[in-house]
């Protein structure tokens, strides 16, 4: 397919992102509004100056750089602000169905009250589901680089919100920092009726997905990169239907494959594992998901089977009723139809 097709292919399909961290999504462009309006003043003296700053050679350098940008969301509208252009923009790129990750801990540990950040998110959420049609579910993830006795205060934090989240994942460092050190707060998490996905084998070994799976029980794994590495793991994940959502764009960026030539998913679709593609944190990492579809199917000669294989894929591993993943699943499949007439 040649590129222009290609990109009109791609805009085309109704989409499910299932990987993506609302921090993450802050443009630089933004990030300057809102630290004006907070009287906050960045390290940088521009955004050419702060979007040179984005060349990580790991998740480590990424990560002290977004917490950088975190700084400035202080009040309800900011957290509004940054997750109703995250919304708008997917929009754009007909995603039909998002499920956001939000990091409270980066917030509450500045002292940003958990209602605040979650209020703001939450009226985007709704406003995109009643003017765009965006289907949501909400995901707080828990800082891995803190401790467990942390993460609990979030959970507890969390009890009068429980309505509007859906789940709870695992996110940050991830060398050094094992599931197994987060059994207990999972455990605890499921109790309250929360959905469980982890952060597993981005950076982190092969162990670590199994330590997600067998510790955690988690829904799904974010990731997973390295489930390859391990052919008995790579049959668990089959049999157990279980969601891995791959970030390639992410991957590039941070050093986990040195280009995208190397990127998993196409092995992954071949061995018949549940992979998806999602864009992370695409404010830093140069692509929202038309992008980051784009971009693998250059790389790996994806055809019009492989990327309606990952739209479904994603409506597949996602959190949506069975009536309505049917629903979705069959508008990829007709839309598909429509290019072969």
């Amino acid at each position: 397919m040649e590129k222009t097709n290609l990109k009109n292919i791609i805009q085309g399909i109704p989409k499910a992102e299932l990987h993506l961290h609302i921090e993450g999504s802050f443009e630089p462009e933004l990030m300057f509004q809102i630290a004006k309006r907070n009287n906050i003043s960045l390290a940088y003296d521009s955004v050419e100056s702060l979007k040179k700053a984005y060349k990580f050679n790991n998740l480590q350098e990424f990560l002290d750089i977004y917490y950088i940008g975190a700084q400035v969301l202080i009040n309800e509208q900011d957290f509004y602000d940054l997750t109703w252009a995250y919304l708008t923009k997917v929009n754009s790129e007909n995603v039909v169905h998002v499920e956001v990750f939000f990091d409270p801990q980066t917030h509450t540990d500045r002292g940003v009250p958990f209602d605040v950040v979650i209020k703001g998110i939450y009226r985007a959420l709704e406003k995109a589901k009643s003017e765009f049609n965006i289907s949501y579910k909400l995901i707080m993830s828990y800082l891995r680089h803190l401790s467990e006795a942390e993460a609990f205060k979030t959970l507890e934090s969390s009890i009068p919100y429980k309505d509007w989240i859906d789940g709870v994942g695992l996110d940050s460092s991830e060398l050094g920092n094992p599931p197994n050190k987060f059994e207990n707060v999972f455990k605890a998490s499921a109790e309250q009726g929360y959905k469980l996905v982890a952060h597993a084998g981005e950076e982190g070994p092969v162990e670590y997905i199994w330590e997600a799976i067998n510790l955690l029980n988690v829904d799904r794994i974010d990731h997973g990169n390295r489930c390859l590495d391990d052919e008995k793991l790579v049959q668990v994940l089959i049999e157990k239907k279980m969601g891995l959502t791959l970030c390639p764009l992410s991957n590039v960026e941070l050093k986990v494959i040195q280009k995208m030539e190397e990127h998993p998913v196409l092995k992954m679709l071949e061995k018949g594992l549940l992979a998806t593609i999602h864009s992370d944190d695409p404010a830093y990492f140069g692509g929202y998901m038309n992008a980051n579809y784009l971009e693998t199917a250059k790389a790996l000669g994806l055809n019009k089977d492989h990327l309606m294989q990952l739209a479904i894929n994603a409506f597949e591993a996602s959190w949506l009723s069975t009536e309505d993943k049917q629903q979705h699943i069959t508008e990829v499949k007709e839309y598909f139809k429509t290019l072969h007439s």
